[in-house]
């Protein structure tokens, strides 16, 4: 399958999908191949369509996963392959919207304050004070911290949808910032990998969450980087 890994991949590349739904397509398509036990240019509608309603029923995956896996099959066979006698006829089910889960002031503190170390309290309180996803935070750079007293901001390089944008930086998150700087100098990535060549990854970012969150018995935070309400505790 790498040589159709490879086309649909950069097929992707060319029409600007983040690198996120690139992964997540591909982590699809490479599912479904293992479902089958045959690469999944030689499947048709049918065996596609069964595989989705495997996923509802026996997987028992969310509907926004089912969704995500339909789209990429949708590109694989209508763009990449360009197969239009594979009819899929799939239809998007309707994810239910549910209000975030918000923590309280207390629960906040509790989860910042279980890290294990500096960089991991000042990983969360960024994240938090910020308002940020975790792909936002481990992507921001030192030059991505703008302090002047007229400024006050974080750059936040390609966000949701491909997006540049500006976030508030508070006075209290500059200072934890600032402390957080002198302890290990960063060079170029506010958070970068154990090399320095690279910002830290999304899954070790997000094991900074559910760490915590387990010590800290904050369930809730341990689910969701959403859950964590906008205020500075």
């Amino acid at each position: 399958m790498t040589e159709l890994r490879n086309r649909m991949d950069e097929a992707m590349v060319l029409r600007g999908f983040s690198l996120r739904t690139r992964e997540s397509y591909l982590a699809c398509v490479r599912a479904l191949a293992k479902h089958y036990g045959q690469p999944p240019d030689v499947l048709d509608g049918r065996g596609i369509q069964a595989y989705l309603l495997h996923l509802i029923t026996e997987r028992k995956l969310a509907y926004a996963s089912v969704n995500q896996a339909s789209c990429a099959f949708r590109f694989l066979f209508g763009t990449v392959l360009r197969r239009p006698e594979v009819r899929l006829d799939i239809p998007m089910a309707k994810v239910p919207k549910r209000m975030p889960q918000i923590l309280s002031r207390g629960e906040v503190t509790r989860l910042i304050d279980a890290a294990a170390t500096l960089r991991g309290r000042t990983l969360l309180t960024t994240t938090y004070a910020a308002g940020l996803r975790v792909s936002e935070v481990c992507a921001l750079q030192l030059a991505d911290i703008e302090s002047a007293p007229d400024r006050m901001c974080l750059k936040v390089r390609q966000g949701k949808g491909g997006q540049d944008r500006y976030t508030l930086l508070s006075p209290r998150l500059l200072d934890t910032l600032r402390r957080y700087w002198r302890d290990g100098r960063p060079r170029q990535w506010l958070f970068p990998n154990r090399s320095g060549s690279a910002p830290i990854e999304v899954k070790t970012a997000a094991g900074s969450v559910a760490r915590p969150a387990s010590r800290s018995c904050c369930i809730r935070g341990s689910r969701t980087w959403g859950g964590m309400c906008m205020r500075m505790p």
